[in-house]
């Protein structure tokens, strides 16, 4: 038999679809029990994926079998209630349902021409954001791989206009004799919005850095006089303690000068959507662009990376592409939002967890995560440990008195025990616990759970 006749095969009998659904069903029934970390023996058995290209076609039910016996113990339990780690969320349940549909769709979303329902979701989806977040009628969506991907879609879109503005067009002339754009940004600004600085060639080091507070907060007072060259960069959602830069404030100042301003809230910008939490993003339909990724709070599956943009024309003009065989329609085109052209249908998901949880859903899932790191805090205080931050949304820091090494000794113990998993940063330069309650799964019983492992490794850390 040749491949192809192989391959249809397989298709036709539709084997290998069920076994993978069955292993995957198989997954998520464990989950919860599993260690949150792979065991060593899980880690050394990944060596038996080590080996040459094979020369020829293999067995397919094999390459199954393999990736869910030795990769299945090696994976992360990010989809369980005690995974706290990198601000990560658990998927839920109907969006992975949509994801397993829509990879066999197997959809180019690039086109209205190339997919009508992928086309039909992005205009649905962009319209209920808009809403959500009490956003102005001219914004629209750019549905990405991630938040990096958006702050650097929302800053193209900055330079574009900041340039146009001025007479000069940014994709034909470039950088050389461009007007010089100044970028403010509050001190403990996140990584990906240095990076995509970097990337747009506006150089780390012309950065103008604002003092932040003692929760990481840029202090809207020490801003500098801004103008109509500037973007500002404010943080909805501190990736260390939640916190949230005084958005109207800092809007109001921008506004006035004629500045963009470029709303960093990968996490923290569903926080307005919630009745209890809204007044953390106040102001924040003031900004000129938004990015948020809905993988994190809203828990869909990864690549769900959102860029929400106030101007069209200066979106789309920054990300242009042309080509003798690109058919644009009446309808929208995604490609026209994004860099790539080619691209998944991952809005599917995205809209089945916004029409799954509905307005009231989006409340109490964001909502509870806020009450878990609450719980978090407060049993953590109970039991003498150091809660550094202020619980305003869904971060919590720990810090101890003892050196850093063994700070780091404590998060190995935590993490090799399986109970739970978080991670470790640097905070007013010292190593700390950081804590990052993201996922729908997590109850009230994981967070004691939780707690009741950190008193355990703190007894046998080595002081």
């Amino acid at each position: 038999m040749n491949l192809r006749a192989k391959m249809q095969s397989e298709m036709a009998s539709k084997a290998l679809l069920k076994q993978a659904a069955n292993y995957g069903l198989d997954y998520a029934e464990h989950i919860q029990q599993r260690p949150v970390f792979p065991t060593s023996n899980a880690m050394v058995n990944l060596e038996e994926f080590v080996e040459e290209l094979p020369a020829t076609p293999g067995d397919a039910e094999q390459i199954l079998q393999d990736l869910h016996h030795l990769g299945s113990p090696a994976s992360v339990a990010t989809t369980s209630g005690r995974y706290f780690g990198f601000v990560t969320g658990a998927a839920l349940p109907v969006t992975l349902a949509s994801k397993w549909l829509t990879d066999i769709w197997d959809q180019n979303s690039a086109l209205f021409l190339m997919s009508p329902v992928a086309a039909k979701l992005e205009t649905v989806t962009e319209a209920w954001l808009r809403k959500l977040f009490g956003l102005p009628d001219q914004v629209v969506a750019s549905f990405l791989s991630g938040s990096s991907m958006a702050i650097f879609c929302g800053l193209a879109a900055a330079r574009f206009r900041i340039c146009k503005n001025q007479g000069w067009d940014f994709n034909q002339k470039g950088h050389n004799g461009a007007p010089e754009i100044r970028i403010v940004a509050g001190q403990s600004a996140h990584g990906s919005v240095i990076k995509a600085a970097a990337l747009l060639g506006f150089g780390i080091d012309n950065i103008e850095w604002v003092d932040c507070d003692d929760q990481g907060r840029l202090i809207a007072s020490n801003l500098p006089p801004l103008d109509n060259n500037t973007i500002v960069l404010v943080q909805a959602g501190h990736v260390s303690t939640g916190s949230f830069d005084p958005i109207n404030e800092i809007c109001n100042t921008a506004n006035r000068a004629g500045a963009w301003v470029h709303i960093d809230g990968a996490f923290g910008l569903w926080a307005g959507a919630v009745n209890k939490l809204s007044n953390l993003t106040a102001g924040l339909e003031k900004a000129q662009s938004w990015s948020v990724d809905a993988h994190k709070t809203l828990n869909a599956p990864y690549d769900n990376g959102i860029l929400l943009c106030s101007d069209r024309e200066a979106l789309v003009s920054a990300l242009q592409i042309n080509g003798s065989y690109v058919n644009f329609s009446e309808h929208r085109d995604g490609m026209l939002y994004t860099p790539e052209m080619s691209r998944r249908a991952r809005i599917t998901e995205l809209w089945a967890a916004l029409k799954y949880l509905g307005r009231q859903g989006i409340d109490e899932l964001v909502f509870g995560l806020h009450e878990r790191a609450a719980q978090f805090a407060s049993e953590l205080t109970s039991a003498d440990f150091n809660v550094l931050n202020d619980v305003v949304f869904n971060q919590v820091l720990v810090g101890f008195d003892w050196p850093d090494a063994t700070t780091a000794d404590f998060i190995n113990q935590l993490q090799k025990s399986g109970e739970c998993w978080v991670g470790g940063t640097k905070w007013a330069n010292k190593s700390v616990v950081r804590i990052s309650v993201c996922s729908w799964a997590t109850t009230a019983e994981d967070v004691s759970r939780s707690v009741a492992a950190f008193v355990d490794a703190r007894r046998r850390v080595t002081l």
